[in-house]
């Protein structure tokens, strides 16, 4: 009898050894190329279940998530992918902007019939998500946004941050000066636009983050239906910092109800229940 329990105890550990070394951002078995605007769109999918979009920040890749993918993986059909530039996704000449790279992930979800998906946008990726919330509606469900801005001045980025990326043109690398390039030039996306967003957004940054405070607040104030997470002690890179914490957040905004309560309306109840 022994045997057998030794078996499905080696069963047990080469699964869990193959589950951890899943290469993901190069994982044939997962992913596949769309040609859309002119480049070849690298993404992969997991597991099953609402739709579940992962954009990465200026120079990650689907890599970066290999953490936290197989997590996500167990509640939704996640689907990651490489920006254009990006990880194993095509490139062009000339410089980038963020309206072309959410129009190539528009053309991903209406290439995988995707009706309405959760987003999850982090720096950059926050970026084309609030982009694809007033530019393609119906596409999105709710969108997580962490570390986004939609100007690229001090206004919206600390001057240390400004000044180490107007130092691109030094950079040795020609594919990561065209990445800094985007960032110091773009984004500039209208506040009337995020007015617009019909979807419920969660706004979540670090308090230490890349990106002023004031200027996430502003954000979160624009978009009509939104909620504002600051996390305490964490920089721009909140997910990496806080991992457990973030789910969690990740995981009640998504699944359970959205809601904007009101402290006035809570109040004058109270108030009501005292009168009588």
């Amino acid at each position: 009898m022994r045997l057998p329990f030794l078996f499905l105890l080696l069963l047990l550990f080469t699964r869990t050894a193959l589950a951890q070394t899943v290469s993901y951002g190069n994982n044939p078995s997962a992913g596949a190329y769309l040609d859309v605007n002119g480049i070849r769109l690298y993404y992969e999918t997991y597991g099953s279940g609402q739709p579940l979009l992962l954009l990465h920040g200026n120079g990650g890749s689907i890599g970066g998530r290999a953490d936290i993918i197989p997590r996500l993986a167990e509640k939704y059909r996640v689907i990651a992918v490489d920006s254009r530039c990006h990880g194993r996704s095509g490139c062009m000449t000339g410089d980038l902007n963020y309206e072309l790279m959410a129009s190539d992930i528009e053309g991903l979800l209406r290439h995988l019939k995707v009706d309405s998906a959760l987003v999850w946008g982090h720096s950059d990726g926050g970026i084309l998500a609030l982009i694809l919330g007033y530019t393609y509606p119906k596409g999105v469900r709710k969108l997580l946004v962490t570390g986004a801005n939609v100007l690229p001045d001090t206004t919206a980025l600390y001057p240390e941050i400004v000044a180490m990326m107007r130092m691109y043109p030094r950079l040795p690398d020609t594919l990561m000066r065209k990445h800094i390039k985007l960032m110091v030039h773009h984004p500039n996306i209208p506040w009337g636009r995020l007015s617009s967003i019909q979807a419920p957004v969660l706004v979540m940054a670090g308090d230490r983050d890349a990106i002023r405070n004031e200027h996430t607040v502003r954000i979160f104030q624009a978009i009509p239906r939104a909620q504002l997470c600051i996390l305490p002690g964490t920089t721009h890179f909140i997910a990496n910092e806080r991992p457990a914490l973030f789910r969690t957040l990740l995981f009640e905004f998504f699944d359970r109800p959205f809601a904007m309560p009101s402290t006035v309306e809570v109040m004058r109840h109270m108030a009501q229940q005292m009168m009588k």
